[in-house]
């Protein structure tokens, strides 16, 4: 049997147990004992506390870029995503993905190694793909919500309530995502944290706009005072007609964007099938009798693909 096709096989096995182990320990339920935890212990500290759980080499490798540029920026990337992972996990699905889009490419390809060596990049690409889609979506569904914890808070100020018993309200009676930051944000200034370091915790997992004023707002009546009822409740209704309008913007320019995505990836996607179906005819551009005519058409073509894209994304992005 083809040793390639051996690798191929096996790489897509340990990939598919990995996403599988890393799904289920991401959305499962939590169990008791982390719940007792997750009473007591920020964030990082529950991060210490399970890294006795971790596998050599993940836990090698996170040793190893934690303490980076690179690293910080990749648990920052997970912790918007709230995504239950490692960065060293992050990284052997990096490599796992890399492997296989390889191995796939040059097996569907006839064994070129140019089209190994596409399918590298895009399995260099799917994973930070996957994870800024989570960051949006979160984002999104948070920013939805803020109108609503603002209610809540305002209504809880007015009844009373201080300000940490309004967040505490928030944690228990609204749904997800909200619901966990803000239980963090508690949980964070029953442990000694100031709340400006809390609320700075939080805008830092969710790098909202929205969520900015209302920090804002909160740190500035703290300093100075205020009716703190008041002010939220204005910017509740300012939020609520941002998002009303950026609903009504993103209904009417998403066929922009998808046109934009679509026309950007059917002349690559067109280049590979030629490839694939009619080897000859694609390697016109780089025969020697065809000197430098066909790169330059290649680099001005995907120059003019990132420009057409760019400039359709320009067109659909309106702020509010």
């Amino acid at each position: 049997m083809n040793p390639i096709l051996i690798l191929g096989i096996g790489g897509g096995l340990a990939l598919l147990l990995l996403i599988v182990g890393i799904v289920v320990s991401a959305r499962s339920e939590r169990t008791s004992v982390d719940e007792r935890i997750d009473r007591y212990v920020s964030q990082e500290e529950q991060a210490e506390i399970r890294k006795a759980a971790a596998t050599p080499l993940t836990d090698w490798i996170t040793r190893r870029v934690d303490k980076s540029t690179y690293g910080d920026k990749i648990s920052r990337d997970l912790a918007q995503a709230n995504l239950k992972i490692k960065t060293g996990e992050y990284i052997a699905i990096m490599i796992i993905a890399v492997f296989l889009m390889a191995v796939l490419m040059y097996v569907i390809g006839g064994k070129s190694l140019l089209l190994a060596a596409v399918g590298a990049f895009i399995g260099f690409l799917l994973p930070g793909m996957y994870v800024k889609g989570e960051q949006k979506k979160r984002l999104h569904k948070f920013n939805d919500q803020l109108s609503d914890m603002l209610n809540l808070m305002v209504n809880s100020l007015r009844a009373g309530f201080s300000t940490m018993q309004a967040m505490e309200a928030v944690s228990k009676e609204l749904p997800a995502p909200i619901c966990d930051e803000f239980r963090r944000v508690v949980q964070e200034m029953q442990l000694g944290i100031p709340m400006e370091r809390a609320l700075d915790n939080l805008l830092t997992r969710i790098p909202s706009d929205d969520l900015d004023l209302v920090i804002t707002a909160i740190n500035v009546q703290r300093e100075v005072g205020g009716n703190l009822a008041e002010i939220l409740d204005t910017i509740s209704y300012t939020i609520r007609e941002r998002v009303r309008i950026k609903g009504e913007i993103r209904v009417l320019t998403s066929q922009v964007i998808y046109s934009g995505r679509f026309l950007s990836m059917l002349p690559v996607i067109l280049m590979l099938l030629l490839y694939v179906m009619n080897r000859d005819y694609m390697m016109t551009f780089f025969r020697p009798e065809s000197g430098m005519c066909g790169y330059i058409s290649l680099g001005v073509s995907a120059v003019l693909i990132i420009i057409g894209y760019f400039v359709m994304t320009k067109i659909a992005d309106i702020e509010v």
